[in-house]
Parts: structure tokens; sequence; C-alpha cells
């Protein structure tokens, strides 16, 4: 299986899609100012304690206060709550975690009146990004995650990925983190760390302790609630959880971008730094590669996949519902029963993509088309656990239930992928009339004039729909573009975009801004 990944590089945005035999697999988005994401620590301050809920509202500077609940504190909280408060109480010294005593744990039972107090600072890590009207989701026990290996602080235990199946490598892996990392430090073991060297992790562990004292020393001098530490780049951080050293290339179309992802690749895989690379070419990158069009027919409320077979997708703020219908099937089984086997089986195929490209999170019900038989429906439920095993997120699968529901719960830390594949006209914005389309080519006129003769702009791009840039460059001699570029010079080029409306436009300046024409 040829897998790649292409990263599109814009203004406001990174998106990062993962595609295997060219098929889109994974999408991820991410806004370049993004205020709060998963891994970022804060020292923040407990506004409100709410017994009822056994839980603390924080501030984090959010708009809506943070919720930390009380088994969210760890089992450890005694120590960390000792080490902070030393931490804040004398700034002249930075405490050693590795010279301190630990304390007991908690009670998992215990009350968070008993442990925390309105006004009282703690150090703080989202684990879940700020859904609809609620606020991110805290922990206090804190995590620095890196390729290998997760380091947590205020304990002593180094656990192993179940994924490594191994008895043999499971106790090596165990043996070299026990020798090499410091007291009172914590390790999780990850899948990826399977056959990698002393030398190789030894040097993830001493940048992720880095990072901890880092951490500590910036909370010493802060005012709470204040950012403490977050990923020194999202992309790689993005790009962390989806790497593999199978990827056939890694694309990119920005030169900073492709520089940092080229330095990650060749640390943690030396031998294939040759994959990443840097696109240069006007056509946007997802066009390229056929991913603007896959996006288009793959969110949306319907979404076809086989013969005529499609499902339906809603969303609710407490689940996610999923429809399967068989369609105008041409391909039909000899029998009804088989049909409707062959229709789920297939459907299991298209959800278990569709979970991952649009990051569902929560409860996800799928209605598959019913079933009579008990071996049909065991074998649906043994295909989805198969083709839902390569799912990194957290998931369980309950068997189908007697209406011939199945519930799916998923990990869910952000907000779900939702891209609306209908456009709003960009000519009358809803209102149902638009300009006559034959006076849209005097209008691009009008625009390209005003930037060459008014802002006196050279060498910038004009991207339009690509049925309209083929009507203006047809003809060999006689194109209304060669028209263009006598009368105002070749300063512009015009290139079609698939993301764009039929009557859409937008115009790249050479440092690759958009210019607000309307």
């Amino acid at each position: 299986m040829k897998s790649e990944l292409i990263v599109d590089v814009q203004p406001s945005e990174v998106s990062i899609a993962l595609t295997e035999d060219t098929r889109l697999v994974s999408l991820q988005k991410e806004a370049r100012n993004i205020a709060y994401a998963v891994g970022d620590i804060y020292l923040a301050k407990v506004k409100k304690l709410m017994p009822g809920l056994n839980a603390a509202f924080v501030n984090v500077g959010y708009d809506k206060d943070a919720f930390l609940h009380y088994l969210d504190l760890g089992s450890h909280f005694a120590s960390y709550n000792a080490f902070i408060k030393d931490l804040l109480g004398d700034t002249k010294r930075i405490p050693s975690l590795s010279k301190m005593k630990l304390l007991p744990d908690i009670d998992k039972h215990g009350s968070v009146t008993d442990t925390l107090a309105p006004g009282q600072q703690l150090l703080v890590q989202i684990v879940k990004e700020p859904i609809s009207s609620k606020g991110p989701r805290l922990t206090t026990e804190i995590a620095f995650t890196g390729r290998y290996i997760v380091l947590m602080p205020f304990t002593d235990k180094i656990s192993i990925s179940q994924k490594i199946k191994s008895t043999e490598e499971k106790l090596r892996l165990r043996q070299l983190i026990a020798s090499i990392k410091p007291k009172n430090f914590g390790v999780i073991v990850r899948t990826s760390a399977e056959g990698k060297g002393a030398a190789e992790l030894c040097n993830e562990l001493k940048t992720l302790i880095g990072c901890w004292d880092e951490t500590i020393k910036k909370a010493q001098q802060a005012t709470a609630p204040e950012l403490i530490f977050e990923e020194e780049s999202r992309i790689v951080g993005m790009l962390r959880d989806v790497f593999s050293p199978s990827f056939e290339s890694i694309t990119v179309n920005d030169a900073e971008v492709f520089t940092q992802i080229e330095k990650y690749v060749a640390l943690i895989a030396p031998d294939r730094k040759d994959i990443v690379k840097l696109y240069a070419d006007d056509i946007p990158i997802f066009d390229k590669f056929s991913i603007t069009k896959q996006i288009k027919s793959s969110f949306g409320k319907t979404v076809s996949f086989k013969s005529g077979a499609y499902l339906i997708i809603e969303h609710t703020e407490a689940l996610h519902v999923i429809d399967v219908n068989s369609g105008n099937r041409s391909k039909a089984a000899p029998d009804q029963e088989s049909n409707a086997l062959e229709v789920n089986l297939r459907a299991a195929d298209e959800i278990a993509r569709q979970l991952r490209l649009r990051d569902m999170g929560g409860i996800i019900v799928i209605d598959f088309i019913d079933m009579n038989k008990a071996e049909h429906r065991q074998a649906l439920y043994d295909h989805m656990r198969e083709v839902m095993a390569n799912d990194r997120a957290r998931h369980n699968i309950l068997p189908l239930s007697k209406f011939g529901l199945m519930q799916i719960t998923r990990q869910r830390v952000r907000p779900v992928l939702d891209i609306a594949t209908t456009e709003t006209c960009p000519s009358c914005f809803g209102k149902g009339e638009v300009m006559p389309s034959l006076l849209f080519t005097d209008t691009l006129f009008e625009k390209l004039q005003y930037v060459v003769n008014v802002l006196g702009m050279r060498n910038f791009r004009m991207y339009v729909h690509p049925y309209v840039e083929a009507y203006i460059k047809k003809g060999l001699f006689s194109s209304i573009y060669g028209t263009w570029r006598r009368q105002l010079g070749r300063t512009f080029k015009i290139i079609p975009d698939q993301a764009l409306a039929m009557l859409q436009y937008r115009v790249i300046d050479p440092q690759g801004n958009e210019l607000d024409l309307k």
C-alpha cells in the first residue's frame, strides 16, 4: 500500500492529508493562530469548586472556564501539589523533582473540596479542546509526548504499549528505560519505540526532560492565567501523530515548514530524509494530488460509496447517526439477505474511513440494513472491528442490537471536522440572484486592471474555477487571456482552483497573501 502525506500551508491554517493508494483516508486541519490545543500547559487559577460534580472550574484565559474533574487530578496529586507550592513559593530557586520524596497517592474516591481551594494556582494541561459551548478539559497529570516515549513527572512507573506483542522486546525496553530515566519520572513507551536502540531513546528522553525544566522555569516567573508550554511547531506536532517510516513521500508547499519537517524526519528516521519534498507549482497542492475533489465528495450529509449505495451522516451535540442505504444498486446479489450483507460490509469500510476522515468522536450509532441470519450479523461485527483496527483513536465497538443498530464510542479530543461542501454564491451571497455570467469576465478584467494599474503590482496570481479558466484560455491565438496579457503586460497568471465556486475568484500577491478586492 502506497502511503503519502500532503501538507497544505495557508496563512490562516494548515491541512495535512494522508492518502493510501491515492485515496484520502485522513485529513487534519488546524488554524495557525489557534489559542487552545491539546498538550498545551498553562499556569492557571482555580475559580470555583463544584461539589455536586466533584470538579472545579479553572481560569486559563479562555472565555469559558476550563473543567477539571477530581479524577483528572491524578493519583500523584499530593506530590504534584507539594512541588508546585514549593516552586511558586520561592522564586529564587527551582526545586529538583529527582531529589524530592514522593508522597502517598490520594484517595480516588476523595472530594475536590478537600483537595483544591478557590484562588489556588495549578499547572494544568489541556486534554480536550473547547467543543461547542464547553470550555477546555484539563488534567494536572502533566505529560510530554515524544515520538517514542511519553514523559510523566511525579511517578516512577514504566508502562509499555500493549501493541508491542513480543515479551522479550517489552522486557528489553523496560530494562533500557529503567537504566536511563531520572528518579521520580514515569515513562510510557510508545509502539514506535519497538526495535529502537538506547541512543535514540536516550536522546528523546533528554529532550523531554529539557521541556520539563523549561516549563517549570517559565511557570515560576508567570502570572496566572498564562501559557507556559506549547509544541515547538504545531505542524510537527500534528505530523508526529501520523508519521510512519513507510510513507512513500511527504510533500509540502511552504519552504519554512518544509525545513521543519525535513529536520524532524532526519532526526527520527535519517535514512528516510529524502521522502520530504518541496512543492513549488502555482496550481494548489490539494488540486494537484486530487485531494480537493475527494474532500468535496467525502464530506457533507450524503456520501456515496459503492454501486449506488450511500450513507446519510447526521451530527448532533450528543452523538453522530449514520444510516446505510442500498440505493439503486445495479449489481445486486441473488437474494435480499446476501445483498444486505454485501452492502453492509462495504458500508463498514466507508464508515471506518469517515470516522478517521472527519475525526468523529463520542457516540456513533449506525443503522445498518436489517439482516436475519446471526452468522451475517457476527460477520459484520468482526469486519467492523478489523477495519477499525488501524484507527489510532481509542474506540469501543458493540455487536449489533436486536434493532440492527451498532454502537461505537470513539475518543473525542477536538471538535469534529465538518467541512461545508455546498458553496455560497459569491455574487448574490445567498439572495438567489446573480450577475449575468457573460459579464463575469468583465469583472475579472476590471480587477486585473485595478491590481496592475492602481496597486502597481507585478507577478501576482489570480485563481478562478477550472471551467472559467478553460473559457478564458480557449483559443490558440485569440484567447481572452492572451488579449488581457497584451493589454496589461505579462505581469500575472490565471490558474484553476477546484476549491472555488463557479463565479468566485481570488488574487494572491507575490508574498502569498490574498488581496481583498470585494
